[in-house]
């Protein structure tokens, strides 16, 4: 089949506009160094790659694009990324007069074609494309339309993180920020995410504003690197080290344990922030160097989420006494962390993180005022309960996405916001950000094992101390991937068709409430936007006994994840097994 009749197979009413893409980006003089490409990609076994490549236009998800690079609309690029900022540009000039400045910032990727998309030896603008030449562009973009960029100057081969991007935001008074990172993805993903001027993201309405603005650009204007330069404010090892101060301002002194900690070849510089406040620190030297290819994690998936990313470290930390090991994703804001129990290593979940974090700090609270602790829905009723033991006030009903966190902060009073907490290892524990912060949480951690060690116990003890105290919760998550045309239709339809006719019972227990939070008519009331209607594709199931099951397409993958929650009372036995049940029920619907 030709290219026109497989387009108009799969895409039907979609054909003559998926069409149109790609003839423009295979004539236009403007799109000249994609040509030799697409040339080669025409027929043969890349087909279907240039197909799905032009299948729509890489959307706004959590703030910003992210996908697979490569050519196409449907691909992170210098076009998808320009177009982006182009857009950026012309938002933050209808909203701010006078002077206008932005950060910038980066992670270690670079395009490698790991999964064989693309013809060898065809040159294109993939060649050398890493996430700092695109946060070069990024900045050049933002000089040619008159807007002051905060980046690193070339010759400085350090990173940094997420969380140091929001506090660099705050401390700069900057109008916004650009991330080019695709956090804890494939090494052949990358994205860019773009930030407010409170140093998180946009929510509903604002972020639909956004979106709005951006895709009306097809374009963008980019001044030289030379010509641009001189309108820059360069970041330097002193704004680095403002961030390490201001995660470590106020941490208490402790008799502290010895950890280690690794970046997994990614921006973390967590040793620094852990040293700073008295922590003997070893740093995991195999996984120290930046490198966007992930070459010694298991998978070349750089995400703390996942045990075996610590496997390297484990090895590495064979008869030491080095009590917990951290790890950080590629742009340093999610934390994982394995602790050492009775002569093994415990891996430790993100509501588990959290928990022990949030005990932590309330255990040391001193302000007068009442502390917030806040967190999305999906995450443990764990940290709800604990939270409660010490009269912290609790937001725990937001969506999925920090930046509905953030907003919560902006809104809090000033000096009650002790801890910020989303199930996927995210953390925040400084009022001076806005995005998680592996560092902070990290650094908390390591307080919580100290105290826990005064008393003879580790962090295990801890928890397990909280199924005594709070009553035991599980937590347990089930995905699976939707990946292409087809894919993204097959979710939807799975939705729809819970959503078309709720279950009464699941996994043998009655469904006791079904909240679809897309419904007006709702708890969360009506939607304020495209943009809201699409955080809000979210179905919750609440079952007799004390379980949950919610539903959500991921924001940043193409996948459908599941939350699975079985919260029981004091001296309740028998959650593992009721949990293990849902699991087999979850499989059984997405199967």
């Amino acid at each position: 089949m030709t290219l026109e009749e497989i387009v108009r197979e799969r895409l039907g009413d979609d054909a003559p506009a998926v069409l149109a893409r790609i003839a423009a980006w295979s004539t236009s003089p403007a799109f000249s160094s994609w040509h030799p490409l697409l040339e080669a990609m025409v027929s043969g076994p890349f087909l279907d790659e240039l197909v799905d490549a032009f299948s729509r236009v890489l959307p706004f998800g959590t703030g910003g694009r992210r996908g697979a690079a490569g050519v196409g609309t449907n691909r992170f690029n210098p076009w998808t990324l320009g177009t982006s900022v182009q857009g950026h540009c012309a938002f933050l000039k209808k909203r701010f007069d006078g002077d206008i400045s932005v950060v910038v910032t980066y992670d270690v990727r670079a395009f490698h074609d790991t999964n064989g998309r693309y013809p060898e030896g065809v040159p294109s603008p993939l060649d050398g494309m890493t996430s700092r030449t695109l946060a070069e562009l990024a900045a050049r973009i933002y000089a040619a339309n008159g807007i002051k960029a905060w980046i690193q100057d070339r010759g400085d081969d350090t990173f940094l993180s997420t969380p140091e991007l929001s506090f660099l935001i705050r401390e700069l008074g900057a109008q916004g920020g650009l991330n080019v990172s695709a956090s804890h993805n494939p090494p052949d993903d990358n994205g860019g995410k773009i930030y407010d001027e409170h140093g998180g993201q946009l929510v509903p309405p604002d972020d639909q504003e956004l979106l709005d603005t951006v895709v009306g650009f097809e374009t963008y204007e980019a001044l030289s690197w030379d010509e641009a330069r001189p309108s820059f404010g360069i970041l330097t090892a002193d704004h680095h080290k403002a961030y390490v101060d201001a995660v470590v301002a106020g941490a208490p002194e402790v008799d502290p344990i010895s950890v280690a900690a690794t970046s997994l070849h990614g921006a973390g510089r967590i040793h620094e922030i852990l040293g700073a406040a008295g922590f003997p620190t070893a740093v995991i030297a195999d996984q120290a160097r930046p490198d966007g290819l992930f070459p010694t994690v298991p998978g070349k998936v750089a995400n703390p989420e996942i045990p075996e990313v610590f496997q390297v470290g484990m090895e590495a930390l064979e008869g030491l006494d080095t009590q917990l090991l951290f790890a950080t994703d590629p742009d340093a804001d999610r934390i994982g962390c394995m602790v050492r129990h009775e002569d093994e290593w415990v891996f430790l979940t993100g509501n588990q993180i959290a928990a022990l974090v949030i005990d932590a700090r309330l255990r040391r609270w001193s302000s007068e005022l009442r502390p917030l602790v806040v967190h999305t829905e999906v995450s443990s009723r764990l940290l709800t309960r604990v939270a409660e033991s010490y009269s912290a006030e609790v937001r725990n009903d937001l969506l999925v996405g920090f930046k509905y966190i953030a907003a919560v902060m902006n809104e809090a009073e000033p000096g009650r916001f002790a801890v910020g907490a989303e199930e996927s290892h995210g953390l925040l524990t400084s009022e001076r950000m806005r995005d998680k912060d592996a560092g902070g949480g990290a650094l908390w951690l390591a307080i919580a094992a100290s105290d826990a060690a005064e008393e003879g116990l580790t962090l295990v003890d801890r928890l397990v101390a909280f199924d005594v105290d709070f009553g035991p919760v599980r937590n347990t998550q089930v995905s699976k991937k939707f990946e292409g045309l087809k894919g993204r239709a097959d979710m939807a339809e799975l939705l729809e068709r819970l959503r078309a006719t709720p279950p009464r019972t699941f996994a043998g227990r009655k469904v006791t409430a079904f909240v679809d939070h897309q419904d007006p008519e709702g708890p969360r009331g009506p939607i304020l936007s495209e943009s809201d209607a699409a955080a809000r594709n979210v179905l919750a199931m609440e079952l007799e006994g004390g379980a949950r099951v919610v539903f959500r397409p991921s924001g940043t993958e193409p996948k459908l994840k599941v939350y699975l929650e079985v919260a029981g009372s004091p001296g309740q036995s028998g959650v593992d097994d009721v949990l293990a049940g849902l699991v087999t029920a979850v499989k059984t619907q997405l199967a």
